[in-house]
């Protein structure tokens, strides 16, 4: 092996390799974006199956996600939300989802609604808010333990990946109105 060889092999070998689900995604310069796109589809399955287990050891395992998600929204804060306010804070486009979800949640007696004029408010019944904080105990119990003192899981404070997500989030929505403008 020639010295220029063995040099390469190690420059090769000491290189970050890119985690990702989708080579042909991977553009040159940046691998990293391909690399959080998977890390992102697999956390979002990891999230959503951790949703429909909690609130099924709450009591509900017929909720899918999105179901949970809109019963927690509805929660939050012991206020009545508007439809609007749901779309808005769950960042959904389509209102048929959220329909779904609410009566099926209706249905199961977790929430209320209550027409005002032509806006419809939303808010958890006494069942409802009680399933929230058997999930919020269980979460406590199954989830929160995990949670390294420091909050600081991979090196990263978890407020500080919050954050990003949050940028990040704003430069998908950019790609998707160019997207649907082509």
């Amino acid at each position: 092996m020639t010295d220029d060889h063995a040099a390469d092999s190690r420059a090769t070998a000491t290189e970050r390799a890119f985690i990702v689900s989708s080579s042909h995604l991977a553009s040159p310069g940046h691998e990293d974006l391909s690399e959080f796109e998977f890390a992102l589809t697999v956390v979002n399955h990891a999230f959503q199956r951790w949703v429909v287990r909690g609130m099924a050891a709450a009591g509900l395992p017929d909720l899918s996600p999105l179901d949970a998600l809109v019963l927690h929204s509805a929660n939050h804060r012991h206020r009545q939300k508007s439809i609007s306010d749901l779309m808005f804070t769950l960042n959904l486009s389509e209102r048929h989802s959220l329909n779904y979800a609410m009566k099926k949640l209706d249905r199961l007696g977790l929430i209320a609604r209550r027409r005002d004029g032509k806006e419809v408010f939303v808010g958890t019944t006494d069942k409802g808010r009680a399933v929230c904080e058997e999930y919020a105990r269980i979460r406590r119990i199954c989830l929160l333990e995990l949670i390294p003192p420091d909050r600081s899981p991979g090196g990263s404070r978890i407020g500080d990946v919050a954050k990003a997500l949050r940028v990040l989030t704003g430069f998908y929505e950019q790609a998707s109105r160019s997207a649907s403008s082509l």
